[in-house]
């Protein structure tokens, strides 16, 4: 159930011609409304639900086509390819840097992504295992971050507004 509350303020406009006799002096009280609206609701990840159930325990799953032995990170319940229904497959968390994007403001998406210091580092890691890119935030200096780098999944100790940010990427060593 949503539950609104408000505050009302009760405002004088001055008249933009004070030399003038003003006609529309009985209108010029305006009353303003701030209004906050809150709202609960439930939301299924789906046929995704055991990728993030296992973010939450410190591993890291994606999905294997049994037909073409594509191994998908993200996960997917179907396989692209061959449109055969995959299993779930745990990957070691390693994998290496094939490009990256350094962002130099946040996207606002969520208070996870709006709490990143900038600039920060979008990642797009071929994880050992594979068969697809995983597109994340790598936690490194901007300067540090090389091409063919390796990295490893880090898991986040915190609580997280999205469950996708329950891990991000570091520097391997």
């Amino acid at each position: 159930m949503a539950e609104v509350t408000a505050k009302r303020d009760i405002l004088t406009a001055a008249s933009p011609h004070a030399e003038t006799p003003d006609i529309w002096a009985d209108f010029r009280q305006i009353e303003v409304l701030t209004l906050e609206l809150r709202q609960r609701y439930e939301h299924s990840l789906g046929k995704y639900s055991r990728f993030f159930i296992e973010l939450e325990n410190g591993r890291f799953l994606g999905t294997r086509c049994a037909r073409c032995q594509r191994v998908y990170a993200p996960p997917r319940p179907l396989c692209p390819a061959c449109l055969a229904v995959t299993t779930w497959q745990e990957l070691a968390g390693t994998g290496t840097l094939i490009t990256y994007a350094v962002q130099h403001f946040g996207s606002g998406a969520n208070d996870d992504v709006n709490r990143l210091a900038t600039p920060y580092v979008l990642a797009y890691v071929l994880l050992d295992g594979a068969s697809t890119l995983f597109p994340h935030i790598l936690r490194a200096a901007p300067e540090n971050v090389r091409i063919g780098m390796r990295v490893r999944v880090a898991y986040s100790s915190g609580p997280v507004q999205h469950p996708l940010h329950l891990m991000y990427f570091v520097a391997q060593g």
